[in-house]
């Protein structure tokens, strides 16, 4: 069965940096000086993606004394990527299915 596939979460990760950010923390939790050093994006612009990504649902946070560390919810991306497969199912059978032009 197709199920819609969520165009919120898909604008959120189309942002090249939270994308990378998604990609190490699909590694490893990491704190945002762990981030800043990896991406090379200034702090406050690091922050404001990794709010996006924590209201979104994307990461949670875990603190750590002064630091702040994040985590990939691995379920959100999950869920994400079964809506893309119950797509592709769904374009496989389509390819026998032809409306008739009127």
């Amino acid at each position: 069965m197709l199920t819609s596939v969520d165009t919120d979460l898909i604008r959120v990760l189309a942002d090249p940096l939270r994308l990378r950010i998604v990609t190490l923390l699909a590694k490893e939790t990491l704190c945002t000086t762990h981030l800043v050093e990896e991406t090379g994006a200034k702090q406050t612009n690091l922050s404001n993606h990794l709010r996006v990504l924590r209201e979104a649902g994307v990461v949670e946070t875990e603190p750590c004394g002064r630091f702040t560390y994040y985590k990939l919810r691995a379920d959100v991306v999950a869920s994400l990527a079964s809506q893309f497969a119950d797509l592709a199912e769904s374009a496989r059978g389509a390819a026998d299915n032809k409306r008739s032009c009127p």
